[in-house]
């Protein structure tokens, strides 16, 4: 446990928060994902869309949702990682290929891959549209509770789909040891010990949504954002969020980077949980709208990041979710539950009788200009039209 000591006690079974995180820092991404994403077919930034009614809402200067309901022709960011792990993944064959002059290039040494997941929707259908383009078999493996059309996504992507009876950890479980099998690649968005460098692949494709980020507010006139709130399954987007604002140089003036607040169903709060322990935990997980996000455990690489450079982390309820997705929808952002859990995340931490002391936490006043990540559409999570 690193620097817990000096976290603030939880001012409801609902909250974290870490003071000390802004002062951390960490190691960048590569560069090069950005480009890589921008040579793709059909690539273009995701909207970046200011909503004053909300910034006038909840106290702040400005507040800007990053729109990923449609990222590379699938409705959530997921693409990023998946295809910049699939392209790296790739890449080292072929280079190992030439040295032992086993494999031939193209598409006819590629043949005999497959590439194996679990999921709870959204990444399985992104790595199953990033094997078909690169002419690769995918097998997914999905756990209970996923919705049958989210099922069909993925099979429409050409994805061999496996239902197991249990949750996500006990899909990851069979899904590795699927992988186990010749000429089979594990591509998860999760980690633990020994299996981390694809996990470290999808992290860095996420990178290119924050780049995005930059340039959209710069292009604004918006400068730096002060607050960043991003939805929390494993905490891979999570660390991507870490890695690219604690991975920059301080600004010139002295200022921190933006605070982190990271949002979990109350169903599925893992990471709020290892972070009031100061060690990662596996919690049981319940039925939650923000299927994407319903996961027990924090992925093994992304924790200690999570750990050091997140100021806060809270939990939302299924209520306060749909009410975000609704409000979203009314203002132009088709979010699906789990993309508006940002937006209930960010009204949890700014309202109520403890907003006093969560603001001072988050070093958020009326000035400040906050960032909101809505990761998935509509289309990507079914139970969005029985919850909105």
């Amino acid at each position: 446990m690193t620097d817990n000591a000096t976290s603030t006690a939880l001012l409801a079974p609902s909250w974290f928060a870490r003071p000390a995180a802004r002062s951390w820092t960490c190691a960048s991404g590569p560069a090069e994902v950005r480009r890589f994403h921008a040579a793709l077919p059909g690539y273009a930034p995701t909207p970046l869309t200011e909503l004053p009614r909300l910034a006038a809402e909840l106290g702040v200067g400005r507040i800007f949702v990053k729109d990923e309901s449609s990222r590379l022709g699938l409705p959530a960011f997921k693409a990023l990682g998946a295809f910049w792990a699939v392209h790296r993944i790739l890449a080292e064959r072929a280079a190992e290929g030439r040295e032992r002059a086993e494999v031939r290039e193209g598409a006819e040494g590629r043949a005999g891959i497959t590439l194996v997941t679990a999921t709870d929707g959204n990444h399985g259908r992104a790595l199953a549209r990033a094997g078909r383009e690169n002419g690769l078999r995918t097998r997914v493996f999905v756990p209970s509770g996923v919705h049958p059309a989210a099922v069909a996504a993925i099979e429409r992507e050409g994805a061999e789909v496996v239902r197991v009876a249990g949750p996500y950890d006990e899909a990851v479980r069979q899904a590795a040891e699927a992988a186990r099998a010749a000429d089979t690649v594990l591509v998860q968005d999760t980690a633990w010990p020994g299996y981390e460098r694809i996990p470290g692949w999808i992290v860095e494709g996420y990178s290119t949504l924050f780049a995005e980020i930059d340039e959209q507010l710069a292009a604004a006139g918006a400068g730096a954002p002060g607050l960043v709130t991003v939805p929390v399954g494993v905490g891979s987007l999570a660390q991507a969020a870490v890695t690219h604002y604690r991975g920059r140089p301080p600004a010139a003036d002295g200022r921190p980077g933006p605070a982190l607040l990271a949002v979990e169903p109350e169903a599925a709060a893992s990471l709020l949980e290892s972070l009031t322990r100061g060690e990662p935990v596996t919690v049981p997980t319940g039925e939650t709208a923000m299927a994407g996000l319903n996961c027990g455990t924090p992925s093994a690489l992304a924790w200690p990041f999570l750990r050091d450079g997140l100021d806060a982390a809270v939990a939302v309820g299924e209520a306060d979710a749909a009410r975000a997705m609704a409000d979203l929808g009314a203002l132009g952002v088709p979010s699906g539950p789990c993309g508006a859990a940002s937006l209930a995340g960010l009204r949890a931490a700014l309202s109520g009788p403890d907003a006093v002391a969560r603001r001072a936490a988050l070093g958020i006043g009326p000035e400040s200009t906050v960032v909101l990540l809505s990761t998935e559409g509509r289309e990507a999570n079914p139970h969005a039209t029985a919850t909105g």
